[in-house]
């Protein structure tokens, strides 16, 4: 298998940090590589409140379609 290339990252999900993380192991089962962003601000404020606009799950742009039918699905 030949080395994966990484692109730009991009917004898959925007919520509270504990449905962040649930995203996360949803698309980290599903075998895509994602991120937390804004995990320590969200932390420092309170874990029971947003950050200013919440905070993000990111993935690479190769993954984005894929990773939004997991999270489109995780909705329904």
């Amino acid at each position: 298998m030949g080395a994966k290339t990484y692109g730009s990252l991009v917004e898959v999900f925007r919520g509270s940090l504990w449905e962040a993380e649930l995203v996360k192991g949803l698309l980290t089962s599903a075998g895509v590589e994602a991120m937390i962003k804004d995990e320590t601000l969200s932390a420092i404020a309170s874990p029971y409140s947003n950050t200013e606009g919440g905070v993000l799950v990111m993935v690479n742009k190769e993954e984005e379609v894929y990773a939004k039918k997991v999270v489109a699905e995780r909705k329904a």
